[in-house]
């Protein structure tokens, strides 16, 4: 069993950078893939990022690629999200979540954070 807290949100401007973290007990972290998805009010939860437990295959979602990059540090147990060049339109609560494979389905993945606020003021 994994557990995740995440760290890292807050408040910037549009075009400023962010670095998310999860941090996770346990220690099977190196067995799972991990995720990143955000939610934002009275929408669905979405995907943004993903990687592989060795963290040599990773995946994103269209609306984040190019400015987003998640990585991980399995002697650390953490899950990174470097977020640069926000929008407003990235202002959501994101979650980091742990699953078996890679994927951008919420289903796929069997724990999650609490999440962390993340504010981008235009």
């Amino acid at each position: 069993q994994v557990q995740l807290e995440e760290s890292g949100g807050g408040l910037v401007q549009a075009g400023g950078s962010l670095r998310l973290s999860c941090a996770a007990s346990g220690r099977t972290f190196s067995m799972y893939a991990m995720g990143w998805f955000r939610q934002a009010p009275g929408k669905e939860r979405e995907f943004v990022a993903a990687i592989t437990w060795s963290g040599l295959m990773s995946n994103y979602a269209d609306s984040v690629k190019g400015r987003f990059t998640c990585s991980r540090d399995n002697a650390k147990n953490t899950f990174y999200l470097q977020m640069n060049m926000l929008k407003p339109e990235d202002t959501a609560v994101y979650y980091c979540a742990a699953g078996s494979k890679l994927g951008s389905a919420p289903g796929g993945y069997d724990y999650w954070g609490q999440g962390t606020q993340v504010t981008v003021s235009s």
